[in-house]
């Protein structure tokens, strides 16, 4: 698609910056995103006690149907070539990683998951707090950095993120429908 490889070519190449080179490779490795998951579960699992550990286990189940579906299901049967093992785009694209990914492009894996997550973490925990709805920006900036860094295309993260989307509103539906709504108590968070 014409206008998938424009908008490619907007971002990996004439939206570049300095700084963002510098950062933005970082912000897509785990040791970024790992840590804020694990706060995640502790904060869970100490503030809800039981109702804690049930999110955590679908929180968890959630990451693992994300991966499921966009690593071993779609990747494996649309079979799309990632723009940094293009060869007819080799020469124009900017590649700010260590390695290119063998695997298909389609769906972007971190886009699905991150997604995903932050799908689960909002629906479940809005009631807690108006905020978590900025989770999503988390979501967008890791989707963002998989273009700029030239390692899928905008399509690969939009159609990765809509998926994600559709598994994290799914798992919440089902964690409220069998467990409950997590709602906020001054009572039930510590300080």
């Amino acid at each position: 698609m014409q206008w998938d490889r424009q908008l490619f070519a907007l971002i990996n190449d004439r939206g570049s910056a300095s700084f963002l080179d510098m950062v933005l490779p970082f912000l897509r490795e785990s040791q970024l995103w790992v840590p804020f998951y694990l706060f995640m579960i502790l904060f869970m699992t100490i503030n809800f006690k039981k109702m804690g550990w049930w999110w955590v286990l679908a929180f968890v189940l959630t990451a693992a149907l994300a991966d499921i579906i966009s690593s071993h299901i779609i990747k494996e049967n649309i079979m799309r070539m990632r723009p940094c093992r293009d060869p007819l785009l080799s020469a124009e694209v900017i590649f700010r990683v260590n390695y290119c990914p063998k695997s298909s492009s389609f769906t972007s894996s971190h886009a699905t998951s991150h997604f995903a997550l932050s799908m689960f973490i909002w629906r479940t925990l809005r009631r807690v707090s108006k905020w978590w709805g900025m989770i999503f920006l988390w979501a967008f900036a890791i989707c963002y950095t998989q273009v700029y860094v030239g390692v899928h295309y905008p399509l690969d993260v939009i159609c990765g993120g809509l998926l994600g989307c559709g598994i994290g509103a799914f798992m919440a539906y089902m964690y409220a429908r069998q467990i409950g709504l997590i709602i906020f108590d001054k009572t039930t968070l510590r300080s």
